[in-house]
């Protein structure tokens, strides 16, 4: 019974947001309320939403200060000497454009932690998708395929608990992957070069013309209104720090020391992006009504992505809480005949990235993968061979997609662009990545 409702609720929810029927902040909070007390959760439903609120406070705080940070650094101008090189560089070609996101995605997801990865990047490319009107989806989408395959690496949070869960080192779950995740990266290239080819057409550029453009160009060519509605400002309107050199330079030393101290972890997340804001706020606007006005100028973007991450918080331990995921952990092993046996583990990767909607990395790692594990071991199959499956999708090239993780909110909120459109838009790509690379791993004896 759980379990149905489990997956009812999951189903109910991704239904409403993909065709619109409801917000996905109604949609994060009234679904699994109800679903709470059809579960009879009662009483406790109110703790279970605060435990889960609890649970993604600190991602809620940081995403409040990272793009109010952020936000400051593109009003003062800080990146636009970074956009102008880079438009000179990619010549106003939108297939440049996306290879170039791709690449900087699958670079800086090297730290294995996707937010920084999804601030990093999207505070880098956007202001040159808004330059050059180009959809803001095909930026998420192209940066959820890459930062979903690099999420393979052995520090990354899913294969850390794969090998946590089935006790095995990355010798034995990463290392044998390594070449379905060199043709996945390939795969994303690819993807990125044909959403490149397709806003060219878009664009109504042909190829020569689009190696011709340059910045001058590309100015006059900016629409009134971008993507979204978001309105297309002077280059240099309020760029404070275009003016006085010492600001930029200043600007740019402490972005640097942000991004190098998130990196190592120097401090929490959210710590370092607080004293970081409340550094470079009075530096960049000594002026008290200036520093409002900052703030207000700001404040659609943090309220909207921020309420999305708590009411996500809700989501995830109203099904924690009542069990629920516990219980859909156990039918989903139940269905497996024995017959199916030597497939197991190619079941599982081809799973894998749609159950990303589903079941949280713990829940998955820790309640699914385990059982999953000893049926194999008790039908002959190595559990190890498992554990390879499930990486290749879940909560790897599935989590930029996933309602339960607080950093595809990160992700959609900085982009401007809506969880269902972002969904619809890159679901079928990412799956196909999960589908490339499982081909790989079963070719090359991975998979058994």
């Amino acid at each position: 019974m759980l379990a149905a409702l489990g997956f009812a609720t999951i189903a109910i929810f991704l239904y409403a947001i993909m065709t619109r029927r409801l917000s996905v902040l109604v949609a994060l909070i009234l679904i699994p309320a109800v679903a709470g007390l059809l579960a009879g959760a009662g009483p406790g439903l109110g703790k279970m939403m605060l435990d889960g609120i609890a649970r993604v406070a600190p991602v809620g705080v940081m995403i409040v200060f990272a793009v109010l940070y952020f936000g400051l650094m593109l009003d003062v101008g800080l990146f636009e000497p970074m956009i102008r090189r880079l438009v000179r560089l990619v010549k106003g070609d939108p297939v440049r454009v996306t290879l170039a996101t791709a690449t900087l995605t699958l670079a800086v997801s090297l730290d294995g932690d996707g937010a920084t990865t999804f601030l990093i990047t999207v505070s880098a490319m956007l202001p040159l998708y808004q330059r050059l009107g180009m959809d803001r989806l095909v930026l998420s989408g192209i940066v959820a395929l890459a930062a979903g395959v690099m999420n393979i690496i052995p520090w990354g949070g899913p294969t850390v608990r794969a090998m946590a869960s089935l006790k095995v080192d990355s010798a034995a779950l990463f290392n044998p992957v390594v070449p379905a995740m060199a043709v996945g990266i390939a795969w994303v290239l690819f993807v990125a070069y044909l959403f490149g080819r397709r806003e060219r057409a878009r664009l109504g550029l042909t190829a020569p013309e689009a190696a011709a453009l340059r910045p001058a160009s590309l100015s006059a060519a900016v629409p009134a209104e971008l993507p979204g509605g978001l309105p297309a400002a002077e280059p240099d309107e309020g760029k404070v720090a275009l003016t006085k050199p010492w600001l930029f330079w200043f600007n740019a030393a402490l972005t640097a020391v942000l991004i190098v101290a998130l990196l190592m972890a120097l401090l929490p997340l959210p710590v370092l992006f607080i004293l970081a804001f409340a550094v470079a706020l009075p530096v960049n606007y000594p002026r008290w009504d200036q520093q409002q006005t900052h703030l207000v100028s700001h404040a659609d973007s943090v309220v909207t992505v921020s309420t999305m991450i708590f009411a996500a918080g809700i989501f995830t331990g109203v099904l924690t809480g009542t069990k629920m995921i516990d219980a859909m952990a156990g039918a989903a092993v139940s269905v497996v005949p024995a017959s199916l046996a030597g497939y197991l583990p190619a079941i599982v990767a081809v799973t894998s990235m749609p159950l990303s909607l589903v079941f949280t990395p713990d829940a998955y790692y820790f309640g699914v993968l385990p059982v999953l594990g000893q049926t194999a071991a008790n039908l002959g199959v190595d559990p190890v061979l498992v554990g390879r499956g499930a990486i290749l999708g879940q909560m790897t090239t599935g989590f930029p997609l996933s309602p339960l993780t607080a950093s595809t909110f990160i992700l959609i909120g900085l982009c401007g662009v809506n969880l269902g459109d972002h969904q619809r838009f890159i679901f079928p790509w990412a799956f196909g990545t999960t589908l490339v690379m499982t081909a790989v791993a079963f070719a090359t004896g991975v998979l058994g």
